[in-house]
C-alpha cells in the first residue's frame, strides 16, 4: 500500500535535523552583513546607514531632504539621523542648509563629494538582495516575509527597532564605531 508523503530516505522515526541547517543560513546572513560592512568601510569610508542617507538623498530631485523625512523613511528616530548626518557633515559629504520654505527647519543635501563617495561606493547588500527579492513571484516574497518574521519572533527580536538598512547592531551603535 502506497502512503502519501512517505520518503524512505526519511522514515517517520527518524526526522531530518533542520537545527544546523538553520543555524549555519542564519550565521551566513550575519557574516554577508558583517563583511558587507568592512568591504563598504574599506572602499567608500561609510557605514551602510550613512550610505542609506546618501541614496535617499541622491533619490531626490534637488538632493534634499529634511532629518524628519529621512528618519521617516530610515524607519529609525529623528535623534538617530541626527547621529547619521552629523558624522556625514564631518565628512563633507552633506551639508546642512536653512530651508528656503521655513526658517524652523534645516535641510540636509548631498555635495559633490558625497556624490563621488556614493557612485564608488560598493553594491550594497540590500541592493542585492531588493533585486531578487523582486523576482520572486507573490507568494513566493509572503512565504519569506513570513518566515523571516517568524524567524526574528523565535529569536525575541519582533519588537527591535529596525530600518531597511541592513547593518549589525543599532544604526546609531554602528555611527559610532565609524
Amino acid at each position: 500500500m502506497f502512503m502519501t508523503g512517505f520518503d524512505p530516505d526519511h522514515p517517520p522515526d527518524r526526522a531530518p535535523d533542520r537545527v544546523d541547517d538553520s543555524l549555519i543560513a542564519l550565521r551566513r546572513i550575519l557574516r554577508a552583513t558583517e563583511q558587507y560592512e568592512r568591504d563598504l568601510a574599506a572602499a567608500a569610508g561609510l557605514s551602510p546607514a550613512q550610505l542609506r542617507v546618501l541614496q535617499i538623498l541622491a533619490g531626490k530631485p534637488d538632493t534634499s531632504a529634511t532629518p524628519s523625512v529621512l528618519a521617516q523613511q530610515m524607519g529609525v528616530s529623528q535623534a538617530t539621523v541626527t547621529s547619521v548626518v552629523d558624522k556625514l557633515v564631518a565628512k563633507g559629504v552633506v551639508r546642512r542648509v536653512p530651508s528656503e520654505t521655513d526658517r524652523r527647519q534645516t535641510n540636509v543635501l548631498l555635495t559633490v563629494t558625497g556624490r563621488t563617495a556614493l557612485d564608488e561606493a560598493p553594491d550594497g547588500l540590500q541592493q542585492r538582495y531588493v533585486r531578487e527579492f523582486v523576482q520572486l513571484s507573490d507568494w513566493e516574497q509572503a512565504q519569506l516575509v513570513a518566515s523571516l518574521e517568524r524567524v526574528a519572533a523565535m529569536l525575541d527580536a519582533h519588537d527591535l527597532d529596525a530600518s531597511p538598512v541592513l547593518t549589525m547592531g543599532a544604526i546609531d551603535a554602528a555611527m559610532k564605531r565609524k
